[in-house]
């Protein structure tokens, strides 16, 4: 028997047609896209609440369903077709139903095809530690775990467990084997998981998100007993990534935070995505830490106010401030200065390296 297809179905459709990275359905307002970065319709008519409500159920399974009930907001993942994967969260509002869904290609791009320098390919390549990728929401971090996992992946032989809300990106075995957790469908939460991993015996760990001190501290300990991890935090920049990690404990365990962070951090990667000067897409800025003998000095003494100015003298290890990345942009003629400007820590530095006086 046929399987109807589903309403949202030409809505979807069109997000990954149009090039798109998010769909937002809300009731008594048009379907609306976010295309490079700006919302534009994606039909005139407002949707009603009802019809909306068909749709969500059509996405969400019987558990999820009751999720959504019960706390008001469910997140969720799924294959759409031939176009690629869905990530959605629903959520109550105003006593209906909306949605935001994101389109996740099938393919995974490589670390080069993003735009991120070589430096990102070298962290990649080290043996264990900890590895940080940052940036607002919608700068692309779940996309760079994915192509740091798909280069392991294609180049060494490594037991690869991975712990996502919800998954995305889907990882086929080549040289590793890749086993993907899904939190609230495989493990309770990011802590749970990661209480038991280190008895699975894996090689290298991606912790989709650290939200709380128990997965920050077994995060850690994971990545001083010799173990690849790779983890996000919602953080502007590499000192406030680390500032955010310390913060998170009790300030009597501070200092021992600072001389084990100190020791597992192996670089920091921020990112956010610009507009083209050519207004057809976006591209990466990126900042980099590589985490030198001088950069640990500063992390166990307490002072990340001084990280910057490494990373603004590192170049030679690769390092880089999204404010060095920006200008690079510029001089490029790939985004223009405003765009630039509106992204930048300094607005002074950027247009004194754009004019290529630095």
């Amino acid at each position: 028997m046929r399987v109807p297809r589903p309403s949202v179905a030409p809505l979807v459709d069109s997000l990954f047609e149009r090039g798109a990275s998010d769909l937002l359905l809300s009731a008594g307002a048009p379907p609306m896209l976010r295309v490079d970065g700006a919302l534009v319709r994606a039909a005139d008519e407002p949707l009603g609440a009802d019809e909306l409500a068909g749709m969500v159920d059509e996405l969400l399974s019987a558990g999820q369903r009751a999720a959504l009930d019960e706390r008001g907001a469910v997140d969720f993942s799924l294959g759409w077709e031939r176009h690629g994967r869905l990530r959605g969260n629903a959520f109550r509002q105003r006593g209906s139903v909306a949605l935001a869904l994101r389109a996740i290609p099938h393919a995974i791009p490589g670390l080069a095809e993003l735009g991120l320098p070589p430096a990102v390919a070298r962290l990649v390549e080290l043996p264990h530690g900890l590895i940080l990728v940052t940036g607002p929401a919608g700068s692309g971090k779940s996309t760079t775990q994915a192509a740091m996992i798909d280069a392991l992946n294609r180049s060494r032989a490594l037991h690869v467990i991975t712990i996502e809300d919800p998954i995305e990106y889907l990882h086929h075995h080549q040289r590793c084997l890749i086993e993907q957790r899904e939190v609230g469908v495989d493990t309770p939460s990011f802590a749970e998981a990661l209480r038991s991993v280190l008895r699975e015996d894996p090689d290298v760990l991606l912790v989709g998100e650290m939200r709380d001190l128990e997965t920050i501290s077994t995060a850690l300990t994971a990545a001083e007993t010799g173990h690849l991890v790779f983890a996000t935090l919602h953080t502007q920049d590499a000192p406030q990534s680390v500032d955010r990690i310390i913060d998170v404990f009790p300030s009597h365990q501070q200092q021992q935070i600072r001389v084990q962070l100190a020791a597992a951090l192996q670089g920091v990667v921020t990112q956010q995505l610009v507009p083209t000067v050519a207004g057809t897409g976006r591209v990466v800025a990126c900042e980099v830490l590589v985490v030198t003998a001088a950069v640990r000095n500063l992390i166990r003494e307490g002072k990340t106010h001084q990280i910057y100015s490494s990373m603004q003298a590192g170049g030679r290890y690769g390092m880089q401030t999204m404010d060095q990345s920006l200008a690079d942009l510029v001089k490029a003629g790939k985004v223009s200065l405003d765009a630039a400007i509106e992204r930048c820590a300094n607005e002074e530095d950027l247009r004194r390296l754009s004019a290529g006086r630095a």
